[in-house]
């Protein structure tokens, strides 16, 4: 993987770059659609390539590694082949999952031992497992095992999960570099930050992560319930001590207003399940606020669902039409609003990029941030 640095704005540390892959590039700012059981829940691949335009989607390791199974997986010959998607995918390690089951799961030295949350069997995830388990499933990109801590948590807990991540970190690394990959192709290893809300953790752990000098770097334990202000003032912390010539992903985050935010603090990459998971729950994403497709006031609008919208569903669908598919339950409503939703945030970053080009990102970051949370 090779990242290319290209333009830097000129009133914020926002920058655009490109990542290569030897499944595509990929211009960054970018947006990545979360695929958790190798599909973006409500869209096909074909819409997300042709329609949607997005250029990297994420596999989830816990989920994949439960259902289909690494002996499906591989006989197909990697995710890529067992899903039809051609371009890249980000894998992340399953450590958020791991800290999502907290009441099924026992951490200590060698790794997690869990229970499936589909029939309770006992599994053990090690940094060198899951790193095997990420070369079967085949991404472009794969995530070091880390412990993602809760918000909030103590500082000594913070503190003593942090130094066990990091002790972790040296283990993946080094079954990263002992292993070839399975498909032909390469896999480049990102590093998590770690250090919950503490500034001299997260100072401690970037500096740490930028000495492994892996092709790109990771911010994790954020956007787990801290307030956003916490999120950006830990995003800056790390953006400044991570590498300027490797890019940066911050991990699971999130609104529309976020993502802008820590684009201009200099992050690179994005994932979230928002855009999907809200989509199915009728809430569209738009540059003038968010619509609740389910309220009263849409009932008879029979104007096209977003006049700005980038989807082709955005004009040929009413806003009426959407608000009749949600009330009468139809699955057509929810593969339309996750098609505006994902065309939305790709739209989003690709205007960051073309303001960050331009170099004016932050004057027009300003003028739009109020409104993207603005209820219609």
């Amino acid at each position: 993987m090779k990242f290319t640095l290209q333009h830097n704005d000129s009133g914020s540390k926002a920058r655009a770059g490109l990542v290569e892959t030897d499944h595509g590039v990929i211009q960054t700012p970018i947006f990545m659609p979360v695929g958790t059981a190798a599909t973006v829940k409500g869209i096909t691949q074909q819409d997300l390539e042709s329609d949607i335009k997005a250029k990297i989607i994420l596999g989830n390791t816990y989920h994949l590694y439960l259902r289909p199974g690494l002996d499906i997986i591989e006989a197909a010959g990697g995710l890529h082949k067992f899903n039809g998607w051609n371009k890249p995918i980000l894998t992340d390690s399953g450590g958020y999952q791991v800290y999502s089951l907290s009441d099924n799961r026992k951490i200590n030295e060698e790794g997690v031992v869990f229970r499936s949350h589909i029939d309770g069997s006992k599994h053990l995830f090690t940094p060198e497992n899951v790193m095997a388990t990420q070369r079967v499933i085949g991404a472009d990109i794969i995530m070091a095992f880390d412990e993602c801590t809760p918000y909030p948590c103590e500082y000594s807990y913070a503190e003593n999960s942090l130094d066990m991540t990091h002790r972790w970190l040296k283990r993946c690394v080094t079954n990263h570099q002992e292993n070839d990959p399975k498909y032909g192709f390469s896999q480049a290893l990102f590093p998590i930050v770690q250090g919950s809300v503490y500034k001299d953790l997260r100072m401690k752990s970037a500096e740490f992560i930028a000495e492994q000098n892996m092709p790109g770097n990771a911010i994790g334990g954020l956007s787990v319930g801290e307030p956003h202000e916490e999120m950006y003032a830990m995003t800056e912390v790390v953006c400044d001590i991570l590498p300027e010539d490797k890019p940066r992903y911050l991990m699971g985050v999130g609104t529309p207003a976020n993502i802008l935010e820590n684009i201009a603090l200099g992050v690179d990459m994005f994932d979230c399940v928002m855009p999907t998971r809200n989509a199915r729950n009728g809430m569209l994403f738009t540059w003038e606020g968010t619509m609740n497709m389910k309220n009263r006031k849409w009932a008879d609008d029979y104007t096209p669902l977003d006049a700005h919208g980038t989807s082709y569903v955005d004009s040929f669908y009413s806003k009426s039409y959407v608000r009749h598919l949600f009330h009468a339950n139809e699955m057509l409503g929810k593969m339309i609003a996750t098609a505006h939703n994902l065309a939305f945030y790709m739209d989003l970053v690709k205007q960051a990029r073309e303001h960050i080009k331009f170099g004016d990102f932050s004057d027009w970051k300003n003028k739009v941030v109020h409104k993207l949370s603005e209820r219609l």
